[in-house]
């Protein structure tokens, strides 16, 4: 992990005029322009993709209609057909370049097809794909000392997994052999997956199915900007101890929560809430577990990990995303005490580990290191969240704009005083951003916060043209 002052003393170069923060300059592909006028100047890059020969959009979306889920859906008036990525950009079906600010939600850390993490992907596929954890092979066992590194504490036995859902549902039936007890807690606007235990654990209607869930509690969520209490964590925190209290037996198994939540909007926990829950968790028997599958993996710029952004030690954390770079990965982390729980019974994942995955995965850490992309995160992220702040000055629309390093929400109100989601708006404001050459998430149970979560690689550059199109596309509203 970088030092913060370091990072600091790298912000202030950073914020300096002129700056180029590009290790990629050439002629670039040319962006589309949006309807009405001409696209700000996208920064220059050193990549032109190979040109596509495949089916068009309106094929590959009548293919879609008809043998894929009617419950896929997909952003823009026009859906894109992305055929190519490198580093920060997108390429669609005509070879336009878009800027990748949402990192294929939070996935995206290292860049797209990142040469070192592709090089380890492809030797390793030459080898052996798959094997099974029956037999021996070091690419699951070096990639599980390497996560082990970053871990703090007596936090370094790893169960791999296939994806931030499967590790989840994994940490808590762990939490819930280890106590011998049921209750989980975790906070409203969560989200954790949509399996049978993880859609329990998510508590946001949009996300759940009338289906069996028992066993868990929602605390009030510690929303600086919705919540009853501002940023005093610890008023949020006494939910938790009447939770125990009224609705369990005085045991629980475990408590849930990410440190940013990022489906709910991006919103940070109030500062002193998870020291004082985990806390109270622990008093009651439980176990407290980090969701870490889109605050982790360097994203905050400030610490390798969400959670040590508020001073606090897991017993169990569980992570997907982005130490894949797009490989579908997931890891569970814990004690090796915790982890004799899955001893007294059988439990296998065919695919997790698989030396394929875990060799790419391996390579990312590698990059992080070796490209100084938390420092980066941390640098560029908080140019980045600086310059939408003064957007936020400048247009009424924007009620609030949080989180860290490359974790930003930004969220749309049309009534200030009622925080009135400005759902329709956002959508506007996304195609437009789409048509001049930047593509961006959204979330939260309104549907009214832009969610960036670019790859780490994002430059000051990038973000100066992200600002130039948010600031057009929200002054045409």
């Amino acid at each position: 992990m970088q030092r913060l002052a370091s990072s600091r003393r790298l912000l202030q170069a950073a914020l300096a005029p002129g700056r180029a923060n590009s290790s990629l300059a050439a002629a670039a592909v040319a962006a589309p322009a949006p309807e009405n006028g001409v696209a700000p100047k996208m920064p220059h890059f050193g990549y032109t993709p190979p040109p596509y020969e495949g089916p068009r959009a309106e094929e590959i979306f009548r293919k879609r209609t008809e043998f894929l889920s009617p419950s896929f859906s997909h952003y823009y008036d026009r859906p894109l057909n992305i055929v190519d990525g490198k580093m920060q950009y997108l390429f669609d079906e005509d070879g336009r370049r878009y800027l990748d600010a949402f990192g294929g939600i939070a996935t995206v850390c290292c860049g797209h097809c990142h040469p070192d993490v592709v090089e380890a992907i492809i030797n390793q596929a030459k080898r052996i794909q798959h094997s099974t954890i029956l037999y021996l092979n070091h690419a699951i066992a070096d990639f599980a000392e390497a996560l082990a590194s970053k871990m703090p504490g007596d936090l370094k036995v790893v169960f791999f997994t296939n994806s931030g859902t499967e590790a989840n549902e994994l940490a808590l039936m762990i939490a819930r052999l280890y106590t011998g007890c049921n209750d989980i807690i975790s906070l409203r606007n969560g989200y954790h997956g949509n399996a049978a235990g993880t859609m329990g654990a998510t508590a946001q209607s949009n996300w759940k199915f009338n289906v069996v869930q028992s066993g868990v509690h929602h605390a009030l969520n510690p929303d600086p900007y919705r919540g009853a209490f501002g940023s005093d964590g610890e008023k949020y925190a006494r939910d938790v101890q009447e939770i125990i209290e009224f609705g369990t037996t005085g045991r629980v198994g475990g408590f849930i929560s990410e440190a940013i939540q990022g489906v709910g909007g991006i919103v940070e926990l109030a500062p002193g809430y998870l020291p004082a829950a985990y806390n109270m968790v622990r008093k009651a028997g439980g176990l407290c577990i980090a969701d870490e599958v889109q605050v982790g993996v360097a994203r905050t710029g400030s610490h390798f990990w969400g959670f040590e952004g508020h001073g606090v030690i897991p017993d169990i954390v569980t992570m997907a995303k982005g130490i894949g770079n797009g490989i579908p990965i997931g890891a569970v982390v814990t004690t090796p005490e915790i982890a004799q729980v899955l001893t007294r019974r059988c439990y296998f994942n065919t695919f997790g580990g698989n030396p394929v995955s875990t060799a790419g995965g391996h390579a990312v850490l590698k990059v992080l290191e070796k490209e100084k992309l938390q420092e980066n995160a941390f640098v560029v992220g908080s140019y980045l969240k600086e310059r939408l702040n003064m957007l936020k000055e400048k247009h009424d629309i924007i009620g609030d704009v949080r989180g860290r390093g490359f974790l930003l929400g930004v969220e749309l109100v049309t009534d200030h005083q009622a925080k009135t989601p400005a759902k329709a708006e956002i959508s506007q404001v996304m195609n437009q951003m789409k048509d001049m050459g930047v593509l961006v998430g959204k979330g939260g149970f309104y549907g009214n916060v832009f969610r960036i979560t670019p790859p780490l690689c994002f430059t000051k550059e990038d973000s100066d043209f992200f600002i130039e199109v948010m600031d057009i596309a929200l002054s045409k509203l």
